[in-house]
């Protein structure tokens, strides 16, 4: 099937009224898919100021604030949407979040025989050991193979996080959808000193990043144990703390001495990154790690969890080092070896930014539409059979 003939709906539980960096690459597919000619409907709970404007034919679904994260929307079904799905009469049906709007997109694609196919953008399993609610990860991880298995194709963000998935056993079909980057965008030009002295960073001083939500799943308690215990070992540094989210209160009560920038994006995001020396990313929760990359982008060396997507970014001893989850020790040591040695930074941000230019966007995004017309044409050769 020509590209040109190709329809395709895409569920979200979120794609574009918070930014992050899984609504951030389904936009980036739907731009894609719409360069080549492919028709795309993008199902989504919507609010009246969302974070950016989306991009192609967003439709509403009807839904509500989620208790205690208010922030996200928790979808009510596709009830509402339903008379315009099936006007659009798609070819595939792609959901990007196993909430109630994934589950019910499937059954209504599985009751026509239609393929359904799932990406998976982060590990919603693992979010309750923050919350200290371990007990719920074996039933989530129960109802997301229910969700996963019902799906001819599931699309994983990294190999680290596709072998996690096949462990679990969600799926005979896993397949890759990486992620790309901006590479004239994140760059290690854009280190600006007159911007980190406004922000009273001294020359001499060494930046510890960190980027993404503010929430406790991020590792926010992890990124703040090391930072108490580097201040146990005398080691000097500053913590620069880009994002925002419900946790900010909790994590600028935790570390003090950091900075806190709140959201940024475009070229401020782009300048915190080159300003900084090395990135931080104590989360485990990650499928890919869309902040490392682009740190290793704006030549920064990593230091990351040992989790999935980081598996698949940081080689330890090239552009950057793999720690322990939650193990504060280990993570302190690696911080504090980059700190006081410029010449293994100045080798671990070159050799990442060098890794960084195999991810390009449109390459990626084009073995994804390739996905999408083998499963079409596997489907249509059984019809016809």
């Amino acid at each position: 099937m020509p590209s040109s003939d190709l329809r395709v709906a895409l569920f979200s539980g979120n794609y574009n009224y918070v930014k992050d960096g899984a609504n951030q690459a389904l936009n980036r597919l739907v731009g894609y898919l719409l360069r080549q000619g492919v028709a795309v409907r993008v199902y989504s709970p919507t609010i009246e100021t969302p974070a950016f404007a989306p991009t192609g034919d967003l439709v509403s679904i009807p839904s509500v604030p989620i208790p205690g994260r208010g922030e996200y929307r928790l979808g009510l079904g596709i009830g509402g949407v339903k008379a315009d799905l099936k006007a659009f009469d798609p070819h595939i049906v792609h959901i990007a979040s196993p909430d109630i709007i994934g589950h019910r997109a499937v059954a209504w694609a599985r009751s026509r025989g239609k393929p359904a196919v799932a990406s998976v953008h982060t590990r919603f399993e693992t979010y309750f050991r923050y919350y200290r609610m371990h007990w719920m990860q074996t039933v989530i991880e129960a109802v997301l193979r229910r969700l996963y298995r019902r799906c001819v194709e599931i699309y994983a963000p990294s190999e680290s996080m596709a072998a996690v998935l096949t462990d679990q056993r969600m799926s005979r079909n896993v397949h890759i959808w990486s992620r790309g980057i901006d590479g004239d965008l994140y760059r290690p030009d854009r280190r600006d000193m007159e911007w980190r002295r406004s922000l009273g960073i001294a020359d001499e001083d060494m930046v510890i990043l960190f980027v993404g939500r503010l929430v406790l799943e991020k590792g926010l308690d992890t990124f703040a144990a090391t930072l108490a215990e580097l201040d146990a070992r005398d080691v000097p540094y500053k913590a620069l703390f880009v994002g925002d989210g419900p946790a900010r209160p909790w994590i600028e009560a935790q570390a003090p001495q950091g900075i806190f920038l709140g959201f940024q994006s475009g070229e401020a995001l782009a300048r915190a990154y080159a300003s900084a020396d090395v990135m931080f990313n104590p989360s485990s929760t990650e499928t890919f790690g869309n902040v490392t990359l682009e740190a290793m982008a704006s030549g920064l060396p990593v230091v990351a969890a040992r989790a999935t997507g980081s598996l698949s970014l940081v080689t330890p001893g090239l552009n950057g080092q793999l720690t322990t989850p939650d193990d504060i020790q280990e993570s302190a040591d690696a911080l504090a070896a980059y700190i006081a040695d410029p010449e293994s930074r100045t080798a671990a941000g070159k050799a990442g930014r060098e890794i960084s230019k195999r991810f390009d966007w449109d390459t990626i995004n084009g073995a994804l539409l390739q996905r999408y017309r083998t499963v079409v044409a596997r489907r249509s050769s059984k019809a016809r059979a």
